[in-house]
């Protein structure tokens, strides 16, 4: 069966055409990807899509979407854009849509990946376990989480809102942080800190806590600058980011009763360096009496180019069997 797998974050859309079968791994076409802030909603950024595709759509669509899917009207959470699952079909012009969560759609990709598409990052080397759960977790415009259980040679996935956490500081100058965001959002989330946005959330406060005047930059130079070392504040930025991406991700594995973690994203991907290494790995490990257990999780990052596509139509064709 032919659709259109759509994956909307708070930042871009993404389209592909896909073809599925019950139970196998869809086939997916050229991705194509669209700024949110450039269209006024879903609909004419799909028609931007069959424009460029240049090609008559198939008429069912798999949609990811940043948010909780639930209620007659979704809201994004990073995002100006609605959607009305009542009226989706008809205003994108198809007869079937399927929605779900982007992380769940996270989740259903991971489910099906190859060896060679999940990294090694930390924990013991060898395949992910077959039975239980994987922790999904990825920083992007927001923090998503989702759950993939395994059972029986079946996976289930369970969306979730984990990134909405609220932010536990290790040490005085995470103290310093959260107090500087307290002032300005009340409630500190893990999400106002471990995703793109974030990373200028920490520089700031590291500045403010060093008595250094900085000139406030747009998210993709002040990520670009800490990537490749010309700002060193904000290279250093970036490694707090990273230490604090790592207590998240062990405390969500703790939360879930998880067994393996799987990092997911551009940004985790843009970074691997770090992640692989003890910035990352010391702190997803440092959960006190449960240190030794937590040693004991395979963590790996996926490198599929679009798992959120590839996740949309595996979730979709899981629904046909």
């Amino acid at each position: 069966m032919k659709l259109v797998a759509v994956d909307l974050g708070g930042t871009h859309a993404r389209f592909a055409l896909a073809e599925v079968e019950p139970g196998g791994r869809p086939q997916m076409g050229e991705a194509r990807k669209y700024k949110t802030a450039d269209y006024p909603d879903l609909s004419a950024a799909w028609a931007a899509f069959a424009k460029d595709c240049g090609c008559d759509l198939p008429s069912a669509a798999s949609i990811a979407i940043a948010g909780p899917v639930e209620g007659e009207l979704i809201r994004f959470t990073n995002s100006s854009w609605t959607i009305r699952p009542k009226t989706i079909a008809a205003d994108l012009g198809i007869d079937k849509v399927h929605l779900l969560n982007d992380f769940a759609a996270m989740a259903a990709a991971v489910s099906g990946l190859k060896d060679d598409e999940l990294v090694y990052v930390g924990g013991p080397p060898g395949d992910l376990p077959d039975e239980g759960v994987t922790t999904i977790v990825g920083p992007g415009t927001g923090l998503g989480v989702a759950q993939l259980l395994r059972r029986d040679g079946k996976a289930f996935v369970l969306a979730t809102e984990g990134g909405h956490l609220d932010f536990a500081p290790l040490d005085p100058v995470e103290e310093k942080l959260l107090t500087r965001l307290r002032e300005r959002y009340r409630r500190v989330s893990t999400e106002r800190i471990v995703s793109g946005p974030g990373l200028s959330n920490i520089y700031e406060s590291l500045a403010a806590s060093a008595g250094i005047a900085i000139v406030p930059v747009e998210d993709p130079v002040l990520w670009q600058a800490a990537i490749d070392g010309t700002n060193r504040l904000a290279a250093s930025a970036l490694d707090r980011f990273v230490m604090i991406l790592g207590s998240v991700a062990g405390d969500l594995a703790l939360a879930h009763g998880a067994n393996a973690v799987v990092l997911t994203g551009g940004l985790s991907n843009r970074v691997i360096d770090r992640v692989a290494g003890p910035l990352f790995n010391e702190r997803f490990r440092a959960k006190g009496r449960f240190e030794k257990r937590m040693g004991q999780f395979p963590i790996r990052l996926a490198v599929h180019p679009e798992p959120g596509l590839l996740g949309a139509a595996t979730a979709f064709g899981n629904d046909l069997e």
